[in-house]
């Protein structure tokens, strides 16, 4: 079992930059797959990026590929998402993510979740 909150959301204007972190509890973090998705109002939630549990591997939604970076630090028990560049299309609420195994942008997969941090991007 891991428990995750997610931190760093706020307002910043287009072409800013904001840092979100994620801090897991449990001892077994370094084992599990961490990721980031996000939720507009009236939409599905839609993934962003996912880490390996090494951190040696990485996957990037197509839309953000370029300006996001996902990083972890498994002596801490945290990730996090480096997003620079911002467009008015990043606003979301933004939700860390754990899964033991599956590291893929279906959500349903994804067995653990923060409750989410809002982040808003002004033009």
């Amino acid at each position: 079992q891991v428990q995750l909150v997610e931190s760093g959301g706020g307002l910043v204007q287009a072409g800013g930059s904001l840092r979100l972190s994620c801090a897991a509890s449990g001892r077994t973090f370094s084992s599990y797959v961490m990721g980031w998705f996000r939720q507009a109002p009236g939409k599905e939630r839609e993934f962003v990026v996912s880490i390996n549990s090494s951190g040696g591997s990485t996957y990037y939604a197509e839309s953000v590929k370029g300006r996001f970076t996902i990083s972890r630090d498994n002596a801490k028990n945290t990730v996090h998402l480096q997003m620079n560049s911002l467009k008015p299309e990043d606003t979301a609420v933004y939700y860390c993510a754990a899964d033991r195994w599956y590291s893929g942008p279906s959500y349903r997969q994804w067995d653990y979740w923060g409750q989410g941090t809002q982040v808003t991007v002004s033009s």
